[in-house]
């Protein structure tokens, strides 16, 4: 049975502009383009987009994306006024068929919100998806987000293997590949195979295989709950509480 694969981005109460988020998601993009030639344009949604495109074509500019950010703002649902500590949000995608799927929420220092998020949904199917589900393209990927938006921490795994190995409701999770903050703590050994990668110097990059890790398989499940009890021993799987506003 096919598993449903993403990467997950997350991070805590940060009061950012629409143009600090904007400039984020420039940097982001053009990061990202370098990933896969699929990764080159995006397009969103909305009324009198071409026919024969996926949707209204998006600049990696941050002049553009301050704009789908302010159009993007969270708002009352009575009211309709603007809730400005929680954020910003847009939505983009690459093909009609085939599609990645990026979700961007980013913004928000509500304490009480859901958190600022990056998600990236590769293709249901299609030579798309093998070629993007895979180590070498998916660490690009994750070294782009984990540069760009700066996560406390930020996974690539099946939703089938989280619900396997997670423990707690709010935890840093631990997947496939997995990047972790060093504002988390530190590094304990790990066993073989896991190769350790520096992201410059915000925080370090777990491969846990360069095969897939599945659900399916019981080594598999078990060798990732390893690494996560590890990780846990020492502090890292702990989310950081979240700061006053503004913080």
């Amino acid at each position: 049975m096919q598993e449903d694969y993403y990467l997950g981005a997350y991070w805590g109460p940060r009061k950012e502009t629409a143009l600090e988020c904007a400039r984020r998601a420039e940097l982001f993009f053009h990061m990202l383009a370098r990933c896969d030639p699929t990764f080159v344009q995006w397009y969103r949604g909305g009324r009198g987009a071409p026919r024969e495109l996926p949707g209204h074509p998006v600049r990696p500019v941050a002049t553009e994306w301050e704009q789908l950010f302010l159009r993007g703002m969270n708002r009352g649902d009575a009211d309709r006024k603007v809730i400005e500590d929680l954020g910003f949000s847009e939505y983009v995608w690459n093909a009609k068929r085939g599609r990645t799927r990026v979700e961007l929420h980013c913004g928000e220092y509500s304490p009480f919100g859901e958190g600022n998020t990056c998600l990236i949904l590769p293709p249901d199917e299609g030579p798309e998806r093998e070629r993007i589900l895979a180590a070498p393209v998916l660490a690009e990927v994750l070294t782009s987000v984990a540069t760009a938006w700066d996560p406390d921490f930020a996974m690539v795994s099946s939703i089938e293997m989280v619900r396997l190995v997670q423990k707690r409701k709010k935890e840093v999770r631990v997947g496939w590949l997995t990047y972790l903050s060093r504002r988390l703590g530190s590094l304990p050994p790990l066993p073989a195979p896991v190769r350790i990668e520096p992201v410059g110097t915000l925080g370090w990059l777990l491969v846990l295989s360069l095969e897939p890790l599945t659900a399916s398989n019981p080594e598999h499940v078990a060798f990732t709950a390893r690494v996560r009890e590890l990780l846990d021993r020492a502090g890292l799987i702990e989310r950081p509480m979240p700061e006053p506003a503004g913080g």
